[in-house]
């Protein structure tokens, strides 16, 4: 199959289970919405080292927020839903409630689990804070030299989807850099879903374990790696290619997994220069979700 003239692999991601948490930060402006947001996000790119891996997951307009002002939507990701408390406990009191002029609201207020992440964070406030409403939502005030930090009482998680992911071949770096950098573009506009990696991207794309450092849990990928192709036996790098980008995709559904790499792989294709798009996956021994990319697109 071809999209563009660009061959699209007959593969599939392997994606496994995990606990996320969806909160919504507003702010003055999307500026300081966002700062809190990357901020909180911080040291999330992946659980194998990280306590946690992170994302924004898109930009909300005032008129879908409840205090009427802009708001980025954010995802918090761990493998249970004790550390998810934790996670969402540190990171937004440490990250959101510090930030100029933020406010924070539960990103999943109809979701089973719920935890009084905000009923916590209000003891900041030693005995000053006060209870409130804001757009129907029980929340707290919580003096601070600025002002009122705003946060609802509970944030609520779910079981989702961690893993999703395809590899994009470029001719050279910035081909596929940019492709790459078009493709997280349009993934954030996709709701339900985040790419906790840098930028959206993923460099060092690795697999699981390792052939010579065992004591690793994970290591660079070198059939992907264009540098060594003369070297590696069964590289997957084809004659022409210069750099491979790889998306990693996170989503409380596995709709929204594959509603995200759908537009990050469409937007993808249209960059010059781009001349094949693939998945990482390992026979299925990863985790139980596969997307089939021609299924996909």
């Amino acid at each position: 199959m071809e999209i563009n003239g660009v061959e699209i692999e007959d593969t599939f991601a392997e994606a496994f289970p995990i606990k996320i948490g969806r909160v919504l930060i507003t702010a003055v402006n999307e500026k300081w919405a966002r700062v809190a947001a990357q901020e909180a996000t911080g040291f999330g790119t992946s659980v194998i080292m990280c306590p946690a891996e992170g994302g924004i997951e898109r930009v909300a307009s005032p008129d879908e927020t409840p205090d009427g002002r802009p708001g980025v939507y954010i995802q918090i990701c761990t493998f249970g839903y004790k550390s998810l408390e934790e996670q969402l406990l540190e990171r937004l009191g440490q990250c959101v409630l510090t930030a100029p002029t933020t406010a924070m609201f539960n990103g999943l207020p109809d979701a089973e689990k719920q935890f009084d992440t905000g009923f916590k964070l209000k003891f900041f406030a030693d005995g000053t804070e006060s209870e409130t409403e804001v757009g129907g939502r029980k929340a707290y005030k919580i003096p601070m030299m600025e002002g009122d930090f705003i946060t609802e009482h509970s944030m609520g998680g779910v079981k989702g989807v961690a893993g999703g992911n395809f590899f994009i071949f470029g001719d050279c770096q910035m081909s596929a850099l940019n492709a790459a950098e078009a493709a997280v573009e349009a993934i954030e506009k996709v709701e339900g879903s985040i790419t906790p990696f840098p930028g959206g991207i993923v460099a060092s794309g690795s697999k699981p374990g390792a052939n010579k450092y065992t004591f690793l849990k994970a290591t660079a990928n070198e059939k992907f790696c264009p540098s060594i192709r003369d070297q590696i036996e069964d590289t997957q790098i084809p004659e022409g290619v210069g750099a491979v980008y790889e998306i990693v995709i996170n989503g409380v559904s596995e709709e929204a997994i594959s509603s995200a790499m759908s537009a990050g792989i469409k937007a993808s294709v249209k960059v010059p220069g781009i001349k094949k798009i693939s998945a990482g996956n390992y026979g299925g021994n990863l985790g139980p979700y596969k997307f089939n990319l021609h299924d996909l697109v």
